[in-house]
């Protein structure tokens, strides 16, 4: 997410160095260079005018502070404009309603909203222990009603059915009795979407706002559209009371316009971010956070709340004490840490949260680091359970039977066998107490520094053209 906008803008930023004072002339070609990273990256040209002009009067004249060198300084502006530009800070739902809160979803088709009922109905039920329940009025897209029945039952929200020849009036009214009825604290309505925006559609979803009142109208927009989101964005804004905007398929773009571009259009706050195709793959919108880690300088706070919901603490705990005592650090135990780095999206959604490790999360996604994860995992799980808590015990038909059942190579298992001894070094550090000596070892670990390619560590080694130069 935001990895050329990331790159531009660092590129950019470098050039304002060695200056006592930040003045007009010496940030000119910088502001210029910035400027183009913003409109590269999809930007709407109001957005990025008003940006460049506000960066140019918060810095020039003034005088840099001691702690920091121009350079700093600058980003520190630019980092700041950039969270007013995005909202400020987090907004979250106003539910505070007689029950059922209603959440109306609009939006184009294909922008994902039936996924973002589902991801918010988790949100609401685990975040927010809520009672949620949703219902599709899209009467006109084939399988949606299944599709957002499929969803709700993998979620654990209640569905209220619906069928393609009722209208979509009738299907809300029906839904919120029932919702009354079964003491659902939220009623999520899906609407239909068109390719376009035209008149029945506005029609349609301004009679359901009309009828509903929800507490929340979220606008639901594809972060990929680029310089459309300006244009669909105010026709939405223009028909209906919009409260808030969720962002989908951030993951998938590079570039970041959409989410420096829609609450200056909207003026509404972005409320959520879609970061995957996983119903839990919903975050909130912290303007501050995509700030920094756009200028590359991670986002810890986000990585933090990620592992307290994600990490499975009672294994944590189990591998801390195990590992205390003095026994070994066995193949069950790595599979297990494989596993919760997966659930939090991989070793480049970790390593974009956290500073300086921007470039290096780049890197990991081109060297597809989540595959090579998943064929250790295979390769762990077709061993037997000896096997897993003593490998010294693998001869060469042990092997050819593993890496069968696994769909591996030899290679792949002896490679993975010498990455899991150089974790078990690792942490037989942890017995000594010494946080000297742990940080020696952590040349072991997948991802860590170590070998001569500065991350020899990691799974699978690094892939040609991924070495140091």
């Amino acid at each position: 997410m935001f990895d050329n906008l990331s790159d531009r803008l660092s590129s950019a930023l470098k050039q304002v160095t060695g200056k006592a004072r930040l003045t007009e002339d010496n940030i000119r070609d910088t502001l210029r260079e910035v400027r183009k990273a913003l409109l590269e990256a999809d930007v709407a040209l109001p957005v990025v005018k008003a940006f460049i002009k506000q960066v140019r009067t918060a810095a020039v004249g003034q005088k840099v502070s001691k702690a920091l060198n121009p350079g700093q300084q600058f980003v520190k502006i630019v980092e700041a404009e950039l969270v007013k530009v995005m909202g400020e800070a987090a907004e979250p739902l106003d539910l505070a309603v007689q029950p059922p809160a209603v959440i109306l979803m609009a939006g184009l088709q294909g922008a994902g909203k039936t996924t973002s009922v589902a991801k918010l109905a988790k949100y609401l039920q685990e975040r927010e222990k809520k009672k949620v329940m949703v219902v599709s009025a899209d009467i006109y897209r084939p399988a949606a009603i299944d599709q957002l029945e499929t969803l709700a039952g993998e979620v654990g929200a209640i569905f209220h059915p619906s069928s393609g020849d009722q209208k979509p009036l009738d299907i809300a009214r029906g839904a919120m009795d029932a919702a009354r009825k079964q003491f659902a604290d939220v009623l999520i309505v899906d609407t239909a979407g068109r390719l376009h925006i035209d008149e029945q559609l506005m029609g349609e979803i301004s009679e359901l706002h009309g009828a509903l009142e929800p507490a929340e109208t979220l606008f639901v927009i594809d972060a990929m559209i680029g310089q459309d989101a300006v244009n669909t964005a105010s026709a939405f804004n223009d028909a209906l009371p919009l409260t808030g905007v969720i962002l989908t398929k951030a993951d998938g773009d590079a570039r970041g316009g959409a989410a420096l571009s829609v609450r200056h259009v909207t003026g509404k706050p972005i409320k959520f971010i879609g970061v995957g195709e996983k119903t839990d793959a919903l975050e909130t919108f912290h303007p501050d956070r995509i700030a920094s880690r756009i200028l590359g300088m991670g986002d810890i706070m986000s990585l933090i709340e990620e592992a307290e919901q994600k990490i499975d603490k009672t294994k944590a705990e189990k591998l801390v004490k195990k590992v205390k005592k003095g026994k070994g650090f066995d193949l069950e135990d790595l599979r297990d840490q494989l596993q919760q780095m997966q659930s939090m999206g991989g070793l480049g959604s970790l390593m974009e949260k956290m500073p300086g490790m921007g470039n290096m999360a780049q890197m990991a996604q081109k060297a597809d680091m989540g595959t090579e994860f998943k064929r250790m995992d295979a390769i762990i799980s077709s061993m037997t359970p000896a096997e897993r808590r003593n490998p010294d015990i693998l001869n060469g038909s042990r092997k050819r039977r593993i890496t069968t059942g696994s769909g591996t190579q030899v290679q792949d298992l002896n490679r993975l066998l010498k990455q899991h001894k150089q974790m078990g070094k690792m942490m037989k550090k942890f017995k000594g107490g010494g946080m000297n000596k742990m940080m020696r070892g952590m040349g072991g670990m997948p991802g860590m520094g170590g070998g001569a390619d500065g991350m020899g560590g990691m799974p699978g080694g690094l892939p040609p053209g991924f070495r140091k130069k």
